[in-house]
């Protein structure tokens, strides 16, 4: 059983896992099970290449930072269980008892992040009840989003990124995956405000 899996390994859903590992010396995470789907294929980044990007080196790939960012979650939060290769295609249950399916298996969680693109090939059974047009991009890109309030869809279940509804900037889907990650900090915190910062002192 995992206390949260994140389906997605872009920028909002590397974000969220960075963000959920940093806090493995917190005593409300240290023994939390975290997974992360990390297919990539279908991930915008694929084709990008960034000059404006807080942080990022001119002229830096995306296809380069997907990579970079599983070794990163691997070396740093090696705790959290990274799951390539796989497309999911289901959840079912409700919070805390989803079961998700995937091509090649099945998984249980308590909680899921819904981090993968806004086109609108979604097909994940199970929450397309929740697919709605995307409110920041234009119409005849046909774009989609989760329904969603402050990123949450349902109780235990969350979205980032552009499926959120957020526009298509990598450092705006980076603060949407942070952002969740904090929210579910806090919610095994017993809701007290929580976030996690490391520091040079």
């Amino acid at each position: 059983m995992f206390d949260v899996l994140i389906f997605g390994g872009g920028v909002s859903g590397m974000s969220c896992a960075l963000v959920l590992g940093s806090a493995k010396d917190k005593d409300f995470a240290a023994e939390k099970e975290i997974g992360v789907f990390t297919h990539q294929k279908s991930s915008s980044l694929q084709e990008a290449v960034f000059n404006n990007a807080y942080g990022i080196p001119a002229g830096a790939l995306g296809s380069d930072l997907l990579m970079k960012s599983t070794g990163h979650l691997s070396q740093l939060y090696p705790h959290i269980t990274q799951i390539p290769n796989e497309k999911i295609l289901r959840v079912e249950g409700q919070s805390p008892d989803f079961t998700v399916t995937t091509n090649k298996s099945t998984y249980k969680t308590k909680a899921i992040v819904v981090a993968i693109g806004a086109a609108n090939t979604f097909s994940i059974e199970g929450l397309m009840q929740f697919v709605e047009p995307h409110q920041k991009s234009l119409p005849e890109k046909q774009r989609i989003q989760l329904h969603n309030t402050d990123h949450k869809v349902a109780e235990g279940i969350y979205v980032a990124g552009t499926l959120a509804g957020w526009r298509s900037q990598l450092a705006i889907a980076a603060g949407s995956g942070a952002a969740v990650a904090t929210d579910i900090l806090t919610r095994w915190n017993n809701g007290v405000q929580t976030h996690v910062h490391d520091s040079i002192r």
